[in-house]
């Protein structure tokens, strides 16, 4: 099992940052890669950016695409995400998840942990 924990979230106006962080715990040896999706009132879970645990490759919605920066820190089994210029409609509650295997990066169905979530609020 792996335990994930966010942090970081919060209430923040339009243009600011915002930096993510999510701790991963227990049977990391485990994770082939890891994500960061969010969710807003009455809407899917939706993909944000994610990664390879051992390359240096990202990827990243178009919506948050040159705006976000994911990032790891493998010796702290810990990813962040660094969100610059925030806009109102990026108010979500945003997940930390790890998957296990080589799988679309994009898909929530493929990732077997998940964090609690963090919530983050960009007022106009």
């Amino acid at each position: 099992q792996v335990q994930l924990v966010e942090s970081g979230g919060g209430l923040v106006q339009a243009g600011d940052s915002l930096r993510l962080s999510c701790i991963a715990s227990g049977r990391t040896d485990s994770i082939y890669g890891m994500a960061w999706f969010r969710q807003a009132p009455g809407k899917e879970r939706e993909f944000v950016a994610a990664h390879s645990w051992s390359s240096s490759l990202t990827y990243y919605a178009d919506t948050v695409k040159g705006r976000f920066t994911i990032s790891r820190d493998n010796a702290k089994n810990t990813q962040y995400l660094q969100m610059n210029n925030l806009k109102p409609e990026d108010t979500s509650v945003y997940y930390c998840a790890a998957r296990r295997t080589l799988a679309n990066y994009a898909k929530s169905m493929n990732y077997a942990y998940w964090g609690q979530g963090t919530q983050v609020t960009v007022s106009s």
